[in-house]
């Protein structure tokens, strides 16, 4: 009886919650100052290249080869998109009551970090797509990656559903995919990812090109 007792209690403590990995994930992300990647976004028919800077709490940094020469920069204060093909520089200053919901709303690759796993914790239920065991990023892939389902709790999230395709030696994320409220398919990919590197706070201070035009609160204006 203390046998069978023993080994039940053994069992029961591998079990692993999606709730428990997700908190493990965001643990891990909790050790990271900065970290590299390339990325790759699909948004509809859109396909978008670039490389990622992030450095914590919340600068980020995308660098695009595809729209060449286009520009996301968040410095912790000014959010800067450079569209390269209007000559046009778009500004929005980040309050910070403003700072998790505007900077987020721009690029969801903030959601690969400390700072977006917390938002994601408060604001989705976790599960497993199928389980705890690696399965193959996609169909035919030797990549084995941990899939969490993340469900909305309120109708006022952006996301109707998110999937992270977690890393699980890593704990790192390797791809979100996500389904907006207006049925837009939504996906980012990360390779190549490098942390810790001790990436400066100036990579994430923007100057675009003296013949932009310039078009402040894009987003929404200072006395929303």
């Amino acid at each position: 009886m203390l046998f069978g007792a023993g080994a039940a209690a053994a069992v029961a403590q591998e079990i692993i919650t999606a709730e428990r990995y997700l908190e493990m994930v965001a643990e891990r992300y909790g050790t990271i100052r900065d970290y590299e990647a390339r990325i790759v976004i699909r948004s509809g028919n859109t396909e978008m290249f670039g490389a990622v800077s992030h450095l914590a709490p919340s600068f980020l940094r995308i660098d695009f080869t595809k729209p060449m020469e286009q520009v996301i920069a968040f410095n912790g204060e000014m959010l800067t998109v450079y569209l390269p093909e209007y000559r046009a520089t778009l500004n929005q200053s980040i309050t910070p009551s403003r700072r998790s919901g505007g900077a987020n709303a721009a690029s969801g690759a903030n959601l690969a970090s400390a700072q977006g796993l917390a938002l994601l914790r408060r604001s989705y239920i976790p599960s497993f797509v199928t389980g705890p065991e690696p399965a193959p990023l996609e169909t035919g892939s030797d990549e084995k990656v941990v899939n969490l389902r993340l469900s909305r709790r309120s109708i006022s999230e952006g996301f109707r559903e998110i999937i992270l395709s977690i890393n699980p030696g890593t704990k790192l994320i390797r791809r979100i995919s996500g389904r907006t409220i207006a049925e837009v398919q939504v996906r980012f990919d990360f390779t190549d990812i490098k942390i810790n590197q001790g990436i400066p706070e100036q990579r994430f201070i923007y100057d675009s090109p003296a013949s932009a035009n310039n078009y402040n609160n894009f987003l929404f204006s200072d006395t929303d």
